[in-house]
């Protein structure tokens, strides 16, 4: 018997893992202290009615002979798919179509499982800082070679950094990717991409005959008519992308979940359809998501769960307005925050970005998320998530300023 040694090559533990252990740490020598948490994205708005009702109907059809269901399709109810298609992409003009659609437990589930249908020998290409989900997945699967502590990278990856200079917004590499991760709006950054920008990845990705792999996990926020919500707005992307959608922070569904993945029927490889690889393996490997969650799912697409949920959205609109402007106004420097739930600040003075995370968790009883954490470009950064109480980021906010002696 063998294990999978690509785990003991894996550093340390998971990022926000790491967090909650130095939080309870903290919690544990300073008792009654509040803490208020913009670290971790999760959050603190509820499921709004029209979600929540849907859901009690469903469960009272649970416990009715007449009405109870069993295993449901792999794929996700026609219900749902067919609102996902109507709302999210026929109201762009795309033609994405149900049998595209797969319903799923989350995004990050997908992104990590989506890598079952790819070689080990493929190269894969990330940017830098990264949403970790994308490197240790790939690096379990023995994809990402080795490790180098020193430098804090996987030697078979091709890092994108994304930096000041260039916006926070990688550009193609001149060496050849086969799989590259894309997020936008962008975690952790916060920042976005034009159409022009993604039109670059498009090309090279035909080009190349590589795959984008696209999370849209955050497109909810997107207020600006000139950036894209969709991957598929690109011309030629239906040839060349996968994109990974969520209702967590579109709708609060982080403690009930449901995302779903597009895989367009004219994505295709060496004579093979990926969207049929993928329908394979769930499957193998997947029951379906629950009925109850997937009704939950489909009233997000009424009139009233569309205007509940952009009530929501709107206050958490309003904490990312508070965050940037407290940060700016406590000496900082501010990227994101706009068109995005995230926001992305340099540490102060030079510091570390781990030393700014316990700074601001011993002062300030605030936690936050250290760049560093999303790899060596993240150094010398901080992430504030917008997801937070509504009532306590103004609190936050003087608590920072305090802090750093503003």
């Amino acid at each position: 018997m063998k294990l999978n040694e690509n785990y003991a090559k894996m550093p340390g533990s998971y990022l926000f893992s790491e967090i909650a252990r130095r939080v309870a740490a903290f919690s544990s020598e300073h008792m009654g202290r509040e803490i208020i948490s913009l670290g971790i994205g999760d959050v603190t708005l509820p499921l709004v009615p029209a979600v929540t009702e849907a859901m009690a109907k469903a469960v009272a059809e649970m416990g009715v002979a007449a009405t109870f269901r069993g295993y449901g399709p792999e794929q996700g109810y026609a219900f749902l798919r067919d609102a996902i298609v109507e709302h999210d992409f026929a109201s762009l003009g795309i033609g994405i179509t149900a049998a595209d659609i797969f319903i799923s437990d989350g995004a990050k589930s997908d992104c990590g499982n989506i890598v079952d249908l790819f070689d080990a020998d493929n190269r894969v290409a990330v940017c830098d800082p990264v949403y970790p989900v994308y490197v240790d997945t790939n690096a379990m699967a023995g994809r990402a070679g080795e490790y180098d502590s020193e430098t804090g990278r996987w030697s078979n990856l091709i890092y994108l950094s994304c930096v000041k200079e260039n916006g926070f917004i990688p550009t193609p590499p001149k060496e050849k990717a086969d799989l590259i991760y894309l997020c936008f709006p962008n975690n952790p950054t916060g920042t976005t991409a034009t159409r022009e920008q993604l039109a670059e990845w498009v090309d090279y990705a035909l080009y190349h005959d590589s795959i984008l792999l696209f999370d849209a996990a955050y497109e909810a926020f997107i207020t600006d008519p000139n950036i894209p919500h969709s991957i598929y707005e690109i011309p030629g992307s239906e040839h060349c992308a996968i994109e990974f959608r969520s209702f967590s922070k579109t709708a609060g569904f982080t403690g009930t979940r449901c995302g779903y993945t597009v895989i367009p029927a004219a994505l295709e490889r060496h004579g093979q359809s990926l969207r049929a690889m993928w329908n394979r393996r769930q499957c193998t490997k997947f029951n379906g998501t629950a009925y109850v969650v997937q009704r939950g799912a489909e009233a997000v697409y009424t009139p009233e769960g569309q205007a509940q949920i952009r009530a929501n959205i709107e206050i958490y609109r309003n904490n990312a307005a508070l965050i940037r402007q407290g940060l700016e106004d406590a000496g900082l420097t501010v990227f994101g925050g706009r068109n995005a739930p995230y926001i992305w600040a340099e540490t102060p003075n030079g510091m570390s970005s781990w030393d700014t995370f316990d700074l601001l968790l011993r002062e300030a009883g605030v936690v936050t998320t250290p760049g560093a954490g999303f790899g060596p470009c993240g150094e010398g950064y901080f992430r504030l998530s917008a997801f937070g109480d509504p009532q306590k980021v103004p609190q936050a906010m003087t608590r920072i300023r305090i802090a750093l002696g503003r």
